[in-house]
């Protein structure tokens, strides 16, 4: 992957399988991604990727999207042992995920070569009262026949203390905040827990088929809301609950009917089932307090609204390989939703009409590689949408909902070229004329918190990157060095922001004209020998507003100012060290320090209002200490960790505060192998 003409870095996660972290946590050491969430276990969580975030990067497993999945599959819950290594790509993206991503793609490679029995299980417990659980066994037999079970499960009361006014409630039903006084509260209403199990059974190494696999996976979760978008915000009794299943076929075969003809086929079908619960008759603050609602009912809007979510997913991909030199690929990939609600406890009438996507990319990549030294790939790709759902045409007096259609369809392309200048020295160049279609929850929404647009449009944006990379072994030393810029021009860029209706706040989305994205990072790392490694990496991201004129001919007041809510400037660096065969042959002791940086950024536009009054995320810098110890060569093993160890006041979002200083502590067993 490294290695590739995509701009693109691999991880290998089983240096990780200790750790009490999941997948997100593994990606913040990538140079340009952060990972922003909106609390503790369980929360909202976005990607951030080169200056793009949310929907804009995709999450595939093992080639597969993961859209419409549910949230117990989100990269915050993913435990690190059910990854093999994860793959980042920048920007531009191979033909052959099939997918409409414009600021990348993070793909989790799964172990698919074990051929013995193995057993991978692990618990941890932490702060918070946090319990993770993970346990992956599997065996595959001579004559062909593969099994596998994943399972995992994550529980936190998310009871950490946040710093905020407080609302005091006075007898009568008055209430008044003093915005100046910050008391330090416990989140009380923030349970969390999910538990998932993904099983699969096929057969391997055919002469019809390398791999045939039939899985089923099902998963469930209970989350407590304890605040809106903004913290000021306080709930005490909503919540959200929901489950999946999945079943799904896998096949791949090389050198199907002719030689050098390898095809690959995926397809899943999702049934979700999700249901809000908002009836409360009170609402809270910070202490826990409640008074009446005065005849309103809901916290943010009276519902038990229960949504029927089906999701369907197939992708096929064919290479066909002309000596070692050419290359083709041909991928398709179609994407169906269905969403269907009903509140129990008020009439709706947008609930009648069913909200509906269809997607169908169709990408051909040809790729020239005469030598070791330098390779190069073009492509193009197709890209259709159709959506359908509800939309208000109110008159005055009346609430009226109508059903709305709407079919887009666009054409892209793209180039990506690698050179090998020097022994290690390699250089990289690619550019693409992207198209993102909106999602699901763009178009209609979370049916609570986040509301939909069905008439968004999609994003349209030029791409280019080029990337320089070093990397060096001498001796006991090794050295790797990385650097990388990236330019994009969007138009019809889907932002999301906070809109305020009736004391109630929400996540909103709509197109902005036009965005310019600059920006650069810089990674390094250094090794001696199996006794010390150190790296790090500092990103720098100016995405601005490129409107010059509104609408209505007016000069844009934001012109040239940075796109609101996002970080712009952040780094983090690491060290490990590793006492090899301590006390005994085959331990090994490890203790790693890590630290994130994020420099502040304000909520809305640096362009208008005054300085002093402006909503801003504050500088954070945190820090994080680990310790394992492994025996029989990672047979068992135990850590302990301690995150975020100075106690800083950590802010993903704005006023969202994430938890303070928190210790955990994990053991692991492995069995078997390859």
């Amino acid at each position: 992957v490294n290695k590739s003409a995509f701009n693109a870095v691999a991880i290998d996660a089983k240096g990780l399988h200790n750790s009490t972290q999941n997948l997100s946590d593994a990606l913040a050491k990538v140079p340009g991604l952060k990972l922003r969430e909106a609390g503790g276990v369980g929360s909202d969580m976005i990607l951030s990727l080169d200056g793009f975030s949310g929907k804009h990067v995709k999450l595939f497993i093992d080639g597969v999207p993961q859209e419409g999945v549910g949230s117990s599959f989100g990269l915050n819950n993913i435990p690190i042992n059910f990854a093999d290594r994860i793959e980042v790509y920048r920007g531009v993206v191979p033909v052959g995920f099939g997918t409409d991503a414009l600021g990348g793609v993070i793909n989790i490679v799964t172990n698919k070569n074990r051929k013995n029995w193995f057993l991978d299980a692990s618990y941890s417990y932490g702060s918070f009262n946090t319990h993770k659980s993970y346990v992956n066994f599997g065996q595959t037999f001579k004559n062909g026949l593969t099994y596998e079970i994943n399972a995992f499960q994550n529980y936190s009361d998310n009871s950490y203390y946040v710093d905020t006014p407080v609302e005091e409630f006075y007898e009568g039903g008055g209430s008044a905040i003093n915005t100046d006084k910050v008391e330090h509260v416990k989140r009380f209403h923030d349970n969390y827990h999910n538990e998932a199990v993904v099983g699969k059974v096929g057969l391997v190494d055919k002469k019809w088929a390398d791999r045939l696999m039939i899985g089923l996976a099902y998963s469930r979760m209970y989350k407590e809301i304890q605040t809106g978008v903004v913290q000021k915000v306080v709930f005490g009794e909503k919540y959200r609950k929901g489950n999946s299943l999945m079943p799904s076929l896998e096949y791949r075969k090389r050198n199907l009917f002719v030689r050098n003809l390898d095809v690959a086929f995926t397809a899943n079908y999702n049934r979700n089932f999700t249901n809000n619960v908002d009836t409360a008759t009170y609402r809270f603050n910070w202490l826990g307090e409640k008074t009446s609602l005065k005849g309103r009912k809901g916290e943010q809007s009276y519902q038990d609204m229960k949504s029927d979510n089906d999701n369907w997913n197939a992708t096929f991909t064919a290479n066909y390989h002309i000596g070692t030199a050419h290359t083709f690929v041909l991928n398709h990939v179609l994407n169906a939703f269905h969403r269907e609600n009903h509140n129990s406890v008020s009439v709706d009438e947008s609930n009648t009409i069913a909200k509906v996507t269809r997607k169908n990319i169709t990408g051909f990549s040809y790729r020239l590689m005469p030598s070791e030294h330098w390779n190069l790939s073009v492509f193009g790709k197709y890209y259709n949408q159709y959506n359908a759902g509800p939309v208000s045409a109110s008159t005055s007096g009346t609430s009226n909902y109508v059903r709305l259609t709407n079919n887009v369809s666009s054409v892209g392309y793209g180039a990506a070229g690698t050179y090998f200048i020097l022994s290690g020295l390699q250089a990289k160049l690619s550019y693409e004329k992207a198209y993102r279609l909106p999602t699901n929850e763009e178009l209609f929404g979370d049916e609570d918190l986040e509301l939909g647009k069905i008439g968004l449009n999609p994003e349209k944006s030029d791409n280019l990157n080029f990337n320089l990379s070093y990397n060096r072994q001498l001796g006991k030393h090794g050295l790797y060095v990385e650097t990388g810029l990236i330019y994009r021009n969007t138009s019809d860029y889907i932002y999301r922001s906070i809109e305020t209706t009736s004391n109630r706040s929400y996540g909103s989305y709509s197109n902005y004209g036009s965005v310019e994205t600059k920006g650069y990072h810089i990674s390094a790392r250094y090794n001696y020998s199996c006794w010390v490694s150190i790296g790090g990496n500092f990103t720098q991201m100016d995405v601005r507003d490129n409107v010059e004129k509104t609408q209505t001919g007016q000069e844009s007041l934001t012109y040239g100012a940075r796109m609101p809510n996002l970080p712009y400037r952040f780094a983090n660096s690491d060290i490990s060290f590793f006492w090899r065969n301590l006390w005994k042959k085959g331990n090994t002791l490890t203790v790693t320090y890590d630290n994130m940086y994020v420099h502040g950024f304000p909520l809305y536009s640096e362009a208008l209002g005054a300085v002093e009054t402006k909503d801003i995320v504050p500088t954070q810098f945190s820090h994080n200490l680990g310790i394992t110890y492994s025996l029989k060569n990672g047979r068992y093993n135990v850590s302990f960790e301690c995150k975020n160890f100075t106690d800083e006041k950590l802010y993903d979002n704005f006023s969202l505060q994430k938890a303070g200083r928190a210790f955990y502590g994990k053991v692991r067993v492995y069995f078997g192998g390859n």
